[in-house]
């Protein structure tokens, strides 16, 4: 338990020191006394039932109008109580909640580390180990596991303050009102002070005791529960993004399958978990059940003797329950608590792994604004270790064409995230220009207006419209130079060979120096192939830099004056391939 408040502590404390610090501490103190306001109401209403029901056993009418009148000044105080901190309860979870969601998002797009995490998390479950912390579905924690987390902490934090400022209020007026007992024992004359008070504790001691075993494993259950539903999801999200291909493959009856299998997962997981709170559930209620009546076992021989009234008597039953209450908050929440805790433990894993990301330092150095791209012993490996290239030393100056090729799973498009600075499996010394735009095989087209997915990742605002009509023109994309203002998503709308044209587009309307392409004209016909990387070569040539690309197609090769090759080497060799340099490609 220690270790798990620890945990929300740790993931507590960064928003109460905050910018918004003041803000948040501001609020949560207005909580607290709202709390403490609603405990104050629940002791004056306990005074007045005393008063209240003498009143019904002497049948005072006088006292009784009185008392009700009383009662509506009480009631219209405990609502505008409980609005207020309603109100401001909700104020503070959205405000947490908003922080802490914006300060995970940076820290998950800083430094790529959204990148490193789905590529640790993916080749974990390929087997491959690679020594990165990994975490499933980031997307979950940071939208469900935030809001369940500000929710439960701010919730559940104000319940147990309640019960124990309500139990150090109570626990006084229920030892005053419960009065002493006397029994023998052994001979001797035994006297317990206060006697109800010791009945309570020891009630709730014994029903949380048991409550924790019986519910401890919903907390196991809840955390696989959030993930598996988060995978059910993940998997629905994938088919819909990938529609057209599964359509053409004829692959539903396997995305079904696939789809089945996770929401089996989910299934099994929920009915375990609806099987152990029947448990939970049916020892709370009979729990809940027994307080009812047993205060009254307790008193009624006190009250049958004449040693108190009426009102005393509901006086006791209301202290005792509210005691009993304060006490057995825990029973009552453990459920809740179980949640609560799971949600904490998958948002410190996530937090443990975008730090252990954040702390990790490339072993490839990496020298920005240079003239040229230049490496010395650069060796690039597999994530599970397994060496591609070893020590190549490489140079591409201002007016230079690369043409980069090799058999499929060499390593080339590895090579050039190795360029980019994004794959971390790589080391050595590299020099890279700064001006310099990547394109992959299958460019990310976001949604939204076709302006903002044609300047992406730039302000579609840094570019005239005659410019950005001018680019798609270029790119051979005509038809949709009119619908700069559409929203659509153009990830689903565009064919594979328009998004290809589209990231172009992208080149063409902001003229970068260098440029690296990864089978950027695959999906294309050779006419339009030959159309745009003349266009291409063109552009970086007259902003003084240079171009390398990835192609398998002999006709891209009449676009470059150089070629590089990885070659395999021979069998039980490391490196798995050695790039071999030399003149214009065949």
């Amino acid at each position: 338990m220690l270790d798990t408040l620890r945990r929300i502590g740790r993931l507590a404390a960064p928003y109460f020191r905050s910018e918004e610090k003041w803000r948040a501490r501001a609020l949560f103190l207005a909580v607290i006394a709202l709390n403490l306001g609603t405990v104050y109401v629940t002791v004056l209403i306990n005074d007045w039932s005393r008063v209240f029901y003498d009143a019904l056993q002497a049948k005072d009418q006088q006292v009784f109008w009185q008392q009700l009148l009383r009662f509506t000044y009480l009631a219209m105080g405990g609502i505008l109580v409980s609005v207020l901190k309603y109100y401001l309860t909700q104020l503070l979870q959205l405000r947490w909640r908003a922080w802490m969601t914006r300060s995970y998002m940076t820290r998950w797009l800083a430094n790529r580390t959204f990148y490193r995490l789905e590529l640790a998390r993916y080749t974990a479950a390929a087997g491959a180990g690679n020594g990165l912390a990994s975490a499933d579905n980031p997307d979950q924690r940071i939208q469900e596991d935030m809001q369940l987390f500000t929710d439960y902490t701010v919730t559940l934090s104000m319940g147990i303050l309640n019960s124990v400022v309500t139990l150090v209020t109570f626990i006084g007026i229920l030892w005053s009102l419960s009065g002493p007992i006397s029994f023998a024992l052994g001979g001797h004359d035994v006297t317990i002070p206060g006697h109800m008070v010791w009945v309570a504790v020891i009630y709730c001691v014994v029903g949380t005791t048991l409550t924790h075993y019986i519910g401890r494993p919903l907390i196991g259950l809840n955390f696989n529960q959030q993930r598996y539903e988060a995978d059910f999801r993940h998997h629905l999200i994938r088919v819909r993004e990938n529609s057209e291909a599964i359509a053409l493959d004829r692959g539903e009856k396997v995305e079904h399958g696939q789809l089945d299998l996770r929401f089996g997962s989910v299934l099994r997981n929920y009915l375990s978990l609806i099987k152990q709170q029947k448990n939970l559930v049916a020892f709370t209620s009979s729990f809940a059940q027994l307080s009812v009546v047993f205060p009254f076992f307790l008193a009624a021989p006190r009250f049958f003797s004449g040693a108190i009234q009426f009102g005393e008597l509901m006086q006791v039953s209301r202290t005792f329950n509210t005691v009993q209450d304060a006490l057995s908050w825990f029973v009552d929440n453990y459920d809740r608590v179980a949640v609560w805790r799971a949600t904490a433990d998958r948002l410190t894993s996530f937090d443990d792994a975008m730090e252990a990301h954040a702390k990790t330092h490339d072993s490839l150095a990496r020298e920005p604004g240079a003239s040229s791209l230049h490496t010395d012993d650069l060796s690039v490996a597999l994530p599970n270790g397994t060496q591609l290239l070893a020590n190549a030393a490489l140079s591409v100056q201002a007016g230079d064409s690369v043409l980069l090729q090799g058999p499929s799973g060499s390593g080339k498009s590895t090579l050039f995230r190795a360029f980019a600075g994004i794959w971390p499996f790589a080391k050595g010394h590299m020099s890279v220009p700064d001006n310099a735009m990547f394109i992959p095989q299958r460019p990310y087209v976001p949604d939204g207006t076709l302006r903002d997915a044609l300047a992406y990742p730039s302000p579609a605002s840094d570019f005239s419209d005659e410019a950005l009509r001018k680019a798609l023109d270029d790119a051979l994309l005509p038809q949709l130079a009119s619908r700069l203002d559409d929203s659509d998503a153009w990830s689903q709308k565009l064919s594979g060979g328009e998004r290809q044209r589209l990231a172009i587009a992208r080149v063409l309307l902001k003229k970068p120096a260098w440029l690296f392409a990864d089978e950027a004209t695959s999906a294309l016909d050779p006419e339009a192939e030959s159309t745009l990387y003349e266009r291409l070569s063109a552009t970086v040539q007259q902003a003084g830099g240079a171009m390398v690309s990835i192609a398998h197609r002999a006709a891209v090769g009449d676009h470059h004056r150089q070629r590089w090759t990885l070659a395999p080497q021979g069998d039980g060799e490391a490196p798995r391939y050695r790039l071999v340099t030399q003149g214009a490609p065949a």
